[in-house]
């Protein structure tokens, strides 16, 4: 039974939709996944959140959010502002364990970056990952100012021995720029493989359906699906 942390380089990179393509894959196996949102922040509690997002494009049910803070801050700041207690990552890990039991895969999706802190003693994604001995698969723009914060993600990683699953642009976009097309080579070098895939932009827009053959087009490398990387380099560098 696996299970994959999705994290980012920052906020609104593509995790959620990401995320999403990853459960909505897994489903049309016949994989049993499961989804969890360890801390949703700047959604109210009478709002659609992220574990909406996915439930409706991947049409998977089992998906858990744990936590939700109102104000748009990393949920240590949240919380400390709304007077709630800080999220226990043991209760996340007891949770995941809790689904891996019969579920063959289990995404669980972090709130912003690898070192965003969920309590006051400073536990973050990374720690999860470590908690759960899971993989990373970190998500990233293209353009200007990706690479950096990629390198400084996959640096914290390997300072704490986490193994990656894979790196993933979140947010494809349709007219790539020369700085996004280059982010092809240049983000394989870092990660030292092939990139993971890259989600168009807007695909968190369409329906299930659509959605699913965009996810099968751009995630399956990073579920085990065969990947050409010449071919991808040429589709997404053009």
């Amino acid at each position: 039974m696996s299970v994959i942390i999705v994290t980012g380089t920052g906020t609104e990179v593509g995790k959620t939709v990401v995320t999403a393509a990853l459960a909505a894959l897994a489903a049309d196996r016949g994989t049993t996944v499961a989804v969890v949102k360890p801390a949703q922040t700047g959604v109210r509690a009478d709002e659609l959140g992220d574990v909406d997002l996915v439930r409706d494009l991947s049409g998977v049910g089992d998906v858990h959010e744990l936590v939700r803070y109102g104000d748009p801050l990393a949920p240590v700041s949240a919380a400390r502002r709304a007077g709630r207690p800080t999220l226990d990552l043991a209760t996340v890990a007891d949770t995941v364990h809790t689904l891996r039991a019969d579920r063959r895969l289990v995404l669980v999706e972090g709130a912003g970056g690898l070192l965003v802190r969920y309590d006051e003693a400073g536990a973050t994604v990374a720690d999860l990952a470590r908690m759960l001995k899971a993989p990373v698969l970190v998500v990233t723009t293209a353009g200007l100012g990706s690479l950096n914060a990629t390198a400084l993600t996959l640096e914290a990683m390997a300072h704490r021995g986490l193994d990656l699953a894979g790196v993933v642009i979140g947010s494809w976009p349709a007219t790539p720029d020369l700085a996004a097309r280059s982010n092809i080579t240049d983000l394989e070098l870092l990660a030292a493989r092939p990139l993971a895939g890259a989600v168009p932009a807007g695909a968190g827009l369409l329906d299930p359906q659509r959605f699913l053959d965009v996810a099968r087009a751009s995630l399956e490398p990073a579920l085990g699906g065969a990947f050409d990387a010449a071919a991808f380099r040429a589709r997404h560098a053009a």
